[in-house]
């Protein structure tokens, strides 16, 4: 299997960004995957840049929204308007007709207009005055926000963070990582310089052998325990969903191609437990710090028996 296009694209990243290399790997499984992911965390941790620093690399068609309390659904999907020299009515595109869509600060937006994402993420479609127009593959959704603002924010709904892949926040940079931060964008903007190297239908093709990482059905058997472990937990009035449980195989087959796989171990699984679980819970009791439901995950897998095999394909 000929992965070199990852870490090409990591590596290209990585001109701009310093450090989150795990958090990288985590955003291309959900890629890979096809799914999206909702990045939080304080200001200026480097979200947006992240999302651009991505989105230059591929040779795709880039959208972005700033969301903000007066956006209207309209102008996330589209709307038709009357042309005067046509004399009829015309369908303008809104930014979500495009391959890689930056959600920014999405939870400014109240949620009517965050709702307007539900069926672009979940179908790839887009409907508007009864008439549904499919959108271009691949599409994948970057929506950042901020967990500490409460002026101004509205809370993503259930049914909208459940559309998410995974929720990943930025990790946290070193003194070297700081100053050799520093340095780089001193008297330079790299990511004004940054070179797109995979194109869409390379992309594709990368999304398509994700379906085709081998899984043992041990460790399949393994996640459907973990799944079912959030739903019977007594700190937990919802646990994850069976749309998580396939959100959960398909992460797992993403990270494994990250690492130059084609198969996937424990470890892959592992690594996309709290991003892909955490955010499907519901808690009886929110914890302090919203780290609640990443204990619970945590928990989890700590007392689920790990199966011992050989995991290649035999």
């Amino acid at each position: 299997m000929e992965l070199k296009m990852l870490k090409d694209l990591q590596d290209n990243v990585s001109k701009v960004m310093i450090g989150n290399k795990g958090t990288m790997k985590l955003i291309l499984a959900a890629l890979l995957a096809g799914g999206h992911v909702l990045l939080e965390d304080v200001p200026g941790t480097g979200k947006t840049v992240l999302a651009k620093s991505l989105s230059r690399s591929v040779d795709a068609r880039f959208g972005r929204v700033q969301f903000t309390p007066d956006l209207l659904p309209s102008d996330v999907t589209g709307l038709n308007y009357f042309d005067a020299k046509e004399g009829k009515f015309v369908f303008r595109e809104g930014p979500v007709f495009c391959n890689i869509l930056l959600a920014d600060e999405i939870n400014r937006a109240t949620p009517k207009t965050q709702s307007s994402l539900l069926e672009c993420m979940a179908e790839r479609q887009v409907t508007v005055d009864g008439v549904t127009r499919v959108l271009e593959a691949p599409f994948f959704v970057i929506a950042t926000q901020n967990p500490l603002e409460t002026l101004g924010t509205f809370p993503l709904p259930e049914a909208q963070t459940d559309r998410f892949l995974m929720k990943i926040s930025m990790e946290d940079m070193s003194q070297a990582q700081e100053l050799s931060m520093i340095e780089r964008f001193l008297f330079e903007e790299p990511l004004e310089e940054l070179k797109n190297i995979c194109r869409r239908e390379e992309l594709l093709e990368l999304q398509d052998l994700c379906r085709r990482v081998y899984i043992h059905r041990d460790l399949m058997k393994y996640m459907v325990e973990v799944v079912h472990a959030t739903r019977k937990h007594e700190r937990v009035i919802r646990g994850v969903s069976p749309r998580g449980t396939i959100a959960f195989v398909h992460a797992a087959q993403g990270y494994a191609m990250t690492e130059e796989r084609d198969y996937v171990v424990p470890e892959d699984i592992k690594n996309v437990a709290v991003p892909v679980l955490s955010h499907r819970l519901g808690l009886s009791v929110p914890a302090e710090g919203g780290n609640g439901e990443k204990k619970v995950i945590e928990e989890i897998l700590d007392v689920t028996e790990l199966p011992t095999e050989d995991w290649e394909r035999r």
